[in-house]
């Protein structure tokens, strides 16, 4: 079994349901960190500064990717940028804790390159259409923003391959509890 102290990063489509799985392990798993990433964009109803993102201006993003203080960063959906805090991340290794990412996949793809002994996961829907549906149903995009992340997720769906494993989203305690072992990690 791997050491538990290993990063795993966690990485799918959107309205896959990264933020709902790592909310359950936030719950359920409190003894796994979870990064919390810096964003662009504006926070959405329910979201609070520090737990699901550091929102931050374009400058301040700007001065923390120029001062290397980025462990991956990327322009998503072509509009905002999300990045990791690089520091809390060494931090929490260096420490032995477990850590897991939630990014997208072109942060996977950075952090595969600068941490090869990562364990990379790919959360997979059930199928497009579910997808699709999720979406929809969060309510959060209109109809422009919706396309544009659909287009982006058919992309993204394709890079299955590159990841150490994959979790379908079938269900969230499950696919928790199996990413919680993916990390080598006891379930309860």
């Amino acid at each position: 079994m791997t050491t538990p102290a290993r990063l795993t990063v966690l990485a799918g489509p959107t309205a896959v349901g990264k933020g709902t799985v790592s909310a359950d392990i936030r719950e359920r798993y409190p003894e796994i960190w979870l990064s919390v990433s810096a964003t662009t964009r504006e926070p959405r109803p329910g979201e609070v500064e520090g737990v699901h993102y550091h929102f931050v201006s374009p400058a301040e993003f700007d001065a923390m990717a120029e001062d290397g203080e980025l462990l991956e960063w990327a322009v998503v959906h072509g509009r905002n940028r999300y990045g990791t805090p690089r520091r809390q991340v060494e931090e929490r290794l260096a420490a032995g804790a477990p850590a897991l990412l939630e990014i997208d996949l072109q942060g996977a793809r950075q952090v595969r390159s600068t941490m090869p002994g990562a364990r990379f996961v790919f959360l997979a829907p059930p199928s497009f259409e579910e997808l699709e549906r999720r979406l929809v149903g969060r309510g959060t995009e209109g109809p422009e923003e919706r396309e544009r992340r659909l287009a982006t997720a058919r992309v993204e769906l394709a890079a299955e391959p590159e990841f150490d494993h994959v979790i379908v989203n079938d269900d969230v305690r499950r696919a928790t509890d199996e990413l919680v072992r993916v990390m080598g990690l006891p379930t309860r």
